[in-house]
């Protein structure tokens, strides 16, 4: 393992996406009326939001070890099982819910869910991009 990406860096890196989860859990639950009175189910959205953090944490892990190996296939590897188990846990829970729910899906919740999902991404990117320049210069 590289010195310079321990699992205690890991765990640092991590820390900005646990505190983003916290607080947005947060803020669904303060905001049960307002997303109401928008027709954005809470229940659909905290789901969702949970789902997409697990999501994340399984992707951002495959990230992360992909820097602790020097060889480009592994690097690659990696990064193609990190996006595919993310894209694929989404897409499963989303069809899931579709077909559980009927036409009672909740569009606002399955938008909400989409941004929250953009929102992952990019912090994941801009993270992994920190810790690849720490990996540089040390």
């Amino acid at each position: 393992m590289n010195s310079t990406l321990s699992s205690n860096t890991g765990l640092k890196a991590f820390r900005p996406l646990l505190i983003v989860f916290l607080l947005i859990n947060a803020g669904i639950f303060g905001a049960r009326s307002l997303l109401a009175k928008w027709n954005i189910s809470a229940d659909v959205l905290l789901v969702g939001h949970i789902i997409l953090f697990i999501a994340t944490a399984v992707s951002f892990y495959f990230y992360y070890k992909s820097f602790q190996d020097s060889r480009p296939q592994t690097f690659v590897r990696f990064i193609y099982a990190g996006m595919f188990i993310k894209m694929a846990l989404c897409l499963f829970s989303s069809f899931l819910y579709i077909m559980i729910s009927g036409k009672e899906v909740n569009k606002g919740g399955i938008i909400g869910c989409l941004v929250l999902y953009m929102l992952y991404t990019v912090l994941e990117v801009v993270i992994l991009l920190k810790v690849s320049k720490q990996k540089k210069n040390a």
